[in-house]
């Protein structure tokens, strides 16, 4: 067993005894621990995972929203690479999510807990990471506890998910916008808002000022999304020309 392995062991036993019913989903994927926490403990357990001995998660790394509406989608046929790979400038099927014009919005999807506030964790005391996991209790106000009391440094991470996705931090001393700009109307990174936006700015030198018009750019697919699972994603031993020859 080597050191990573055994580290990975201790942090999980450690966080099923510690942690209990309090604890959901865990799992541990490319040398990486990960768990799920209900929003009623999500204080609670950030509080214990910064101030238990064993874990000692002293240092919020960072923290991001996720929008799970359409996960796992793909917009064209991708089981077979092309020798000349994709067109960045691929024109078809323009239907994914976020691309379509504002006045042919489409209705968002019904999708079981959609929306997810993800925070990486970091252990200088015993050199570990930890990402945690929380889906707010609804889509259609997302909202959870701000972290602010428990890492500080969470800030203008909890700002930024709350700019672009829409999630709320309650508690949370000032959360304003990050990112956007003064009025902007919608979550850019929600995946019902579209690509192009709703509206482009420019400056009037006739009136002398700043307006606001409709975009009138077609929307259009840049890069293929798509979710892989295949040999690149599997462990693969250190040196592979040793199990080669």
């Amino acid at each position: 067993m080597n050191s990573s392995m055994g580290q990975q062991e201790v942090l999980t036993e450690a966080l099923q005894r510690v942690l209990g019913d309090k604890l959901g989903d865990l799992q541990v994927q490319l040398g990486q621990v990960s768990i799920t926490v209900a929003p009623e403990y999500w204080i609670e357990v950030a509080a214990q995972l910064r101030d238990h001995p064993e874990f000692a998660f002293g240092q919020l790394i960072d923290l991001c929203g996720v929008d799970y509406l359409g996960y796992g989608d793909d917009e064209w046929e991708t089981a077979e690479a092309t020798g000349s790979g994709f067109s960045r400038g691929f024109e078809g099927n323009e239907t994914g999510p976020g691309r379509f014009r504002w006045q042919d919005r489409p209705e968002a999807e019904v999708v079981p807990n959609r929306f997810a506030v993800v925070a990486q964790l970091l252990s200088h005391r015993h050199n570990r990471r930890l990402t945690i996991r929380c889906y707010p209790p609804s889509d259609e106000l997302p909202m959870l506890p701000s972290l602010m009391d428990v890492w500080n440094s969470v800030n203008w991470y909890e700002r930024e998910a709350f700019d672009l996705f829409g999630i709320v931090f309650e508690g949370h001393p000032d959360l304003r916008r990050l990112l956007t700009d003064y009025g902007f109307i919608g979550h850019p990174f929600r995946k019902d808002f579209p690509l192009i936006g709703k509206t482009t700015v420019h400056y009037d030198e006739q009136k002398g000022r700043v307006v606001y018009g409709p975009v009138e750019i077609e929307p259009r697919v840049l890069v293929p999304r798509v979710i892989r699972d295949d040999s690149r994603y599997a462990d693969q031993p250190l040196d592979r020309r040793s199990t080669e020859q």
